[in-house]
């Protein structure tokens, strides 16, 4: 390190550099608190614009079709369960898609893939302290609201892409929907980048696997919020049902339930349970000679028995 101080006295140096010392570290630490929140945002929106701008897509593309069914022949278009499943299929495509492709840009040096839940999480862990959590988060629910608001200007006709129960799901079973998908994408955060080991490098594209999977199961229940930015933006431009808490309290749940499962696994030592799981190493693979060994003495000795009758 330099010697800022080196025309002072050794006193007065001294006294400087030690009250100067924590104020640098101090200014240092909300600095980079700053640059993870702005890159929060920024990928918040990047995430939502090109996802939501899919569901968009998806939505106005069935709108029409619909529309044309209907000037035709006044019934619902042929095949529409099938083209049902194929949309909640593209939707959650997209989303996993833009998920790996803005996490593997920001997740470096954000760490918290745009979702209030993996922050709490990686705040709970250790991993990020409070105040990054509290900006953070911040940031992706601003981020949420700005994206859903560019996608409004951009795209012709009202916006469609908010959250929602469907299928005849109640409230109960929407909120363990999104606890339990929530909770799934949280361990992968945690297992995949907060723990480190040969596969930390693509942490993204786990994340954008784990997303597509469990949006295909919950798209048609929930709409496969996952995420409490996710449904709180688009929200606030196309109005709040008075179901909208279920997207509050199920990911924080999830996030919650995630969370004491990573900490009951370092807790018992996982790494332990399978030693060498992550190794590359030839001479740690498994050894046959051991078999191979019983094998050619129990066929000698089945030779022999074979001579002697």
């Amino acid at each position: 390190m330099g010697r800022p101080f080196a025309n002072l006295g050794n006193s007065e140096k001294h006294s400087r550099s030690t009250s100067s010392a924590p104020k640098s570290g101090m200014f240092a630490e909300i600095k980079n608190d700053l640059i993870a929140m702005a890159g929060e945002f920024i990928g918040t929106i990047l995430f939502l614009l090109f996802a939501l701008g899919a569901v968009q897509t998806a939505n106005a593309n069935t709108s029409a079709n619909l529309t044309q069914s209907d000037d035709q022949s006044g019934t619902e278009p042929t095949g529409s369960d099938s083209n049902k499943l194929l949309t909640y299929y593209y939707i959650s495509a997209a989303f996993g898609l833009s998920l790996f492709a803005t996490a593997s840009i920001f997740y470096r040096f954000t760490g918290s893939i745009f979702n209030p839940s993996v922050s709490l999480a990686l705040c709970l862990i250790g991993a990020i302290k409070p105040v990054r959590f509290i900006l953070v988060s911040l940031a992706q629910m601003v981020g949420a609201i700005v994206a859903s608001a560019i996608l409004d200007g951009l795209t012709p006709g009202p916006l469609a892409v908010n959250v929602g129960l469907g299928l005849g799901t109640n409230r109960t079973q929407g909120l363990f929907i999104e606890m339990f998908t929530t909770a799934c994408l949280v361990l992968s955060v945690l297992m995949l980048a907060a723990e480190k080991h040969l596969l930390t490098p693509f942490a993204p594209l786990g994340f954008g696997f784990t997303l597509f999977i469990v949006m295909l199961f919950s798209t048609a229940f929930t709409g496969g919020a996952v995420n409490t930015a996710r449904a709180f933006g688009p929200a606030c431009i196309q109005g709040f049902q008075d179901y909208h808490w279920i997207y509050w309290l199920g990911p924080t749940l999830g996030a919650l339930l995630a969370t004491a499962f990573y900490v009951f696994l370092k807790e018992v030592h996982y790494w332990r349970i399978t030693p060498g799981q992550d190794s590359t190493d030839v001479s740690e693979s498994p050894s046959v000679q051991p078999v191979t060994s019983r094998m050619s003495r129990n066929s000698r000795d089945q030779v022999r028995a074979d001579n002697a009758v």
